[in-house]
């Protein structure tokens, strides 16, 4: 028997995934026009939404991400804002941080609409109306690499993005893989994954090349 679906109750929502080129969208910020991500080609980019300005969670994630906007440029990586609101909310917001929270936000705050929320599957119907908390990573391709959602009532851990962007960059360069909690895993500390062989013969050389807990679990130093 076919499933049946309430009109009211079904949605089309798309999503860009993991490896898929990030969605051309041209719109306005705080700092002017901007086309991401052809704007961003050749860095790394975080791109995060918030459901609306001036609410209490999403300003104290604009300072987190600004009081780390230092450690996301020394990566490369550049940070964008967006919310569903205009550019001039978004403008007075930024103002009324700096003022009474002495915060200079410097990065720029994109003016989304629900066409462009849709866009990036920020719409949970379940949610309600509001955009969710979403954070997206592209690389110098503008390719999505990472994608987080957050409910509206929970706010981002910013310390976990800087290392996932770190720990991309890295996978990327040394062909590694990361282990849970780098650098401080459990098991391996600051050391990386080296990943399995594909064939017999590499599996009986793996245990001479690297530290393994078993050919298929191998791990080495990080690269200087």
């Amino acid at each position: 028997m076919s499933p049946q679906f309430d009109d009211d109750l079904y949605y089309d929502i798309s999503m860009p995934l993991l490896g898929d080129d990030f969605p051309e969208l041209k719109v306005q910020t705080t700092h002017g026009p901007m086309n991401i991500p052809g704007d961003l080609k050749g860095s790394w980019f975080v791109l995060f939404s918030h459901p609306a300005d001036y609410t209490p969670v999403c300003t104290t994630e604009f300072v987190a991400f600004q009081q780390r906007a230092e450690e996301f440029e020394k990566i490369g990586c550049k940070l964008i804002g967006m919310s569903v609101d205009q550019v001039f909310s978004h403008i007075k917001w930024v103002e009324w941080i700096k003022e009474n929270l002495d915060v200079e936000i410097t990065f720029p705050v994109v003016a989304a609409n629900d066409r462009i929320a849709n866009q990036l599957g920020m719409l949970h119907p379940g949610k309600g109306a509001n955009t969710v908390r979403a954070v997206f990573v592209g690389d110098p391709e503008g390719k999505v690499r990472l994608v987080l959602y957050y409910p509206q009532e929970i706010g981002r851990n910013i310390d976990e993005i800087v290392r996932a962007v770190k720990a991309l960059q890295i996978s990327d360069r040394e062909k590694v893989a990361m282990p849970a909690d780098w650098p401080n895993n459990s098991l391996i500390k600051n050391r990386v994954i080296v990943p399995p062989a594909t064939n017999v013969k590499d599996a009986k050389k793996r245990k001479d090349q690297y530290d393994c807990y078993d050919w298929w679990f191998c791990h080495k130093p990080l690269d200087k």
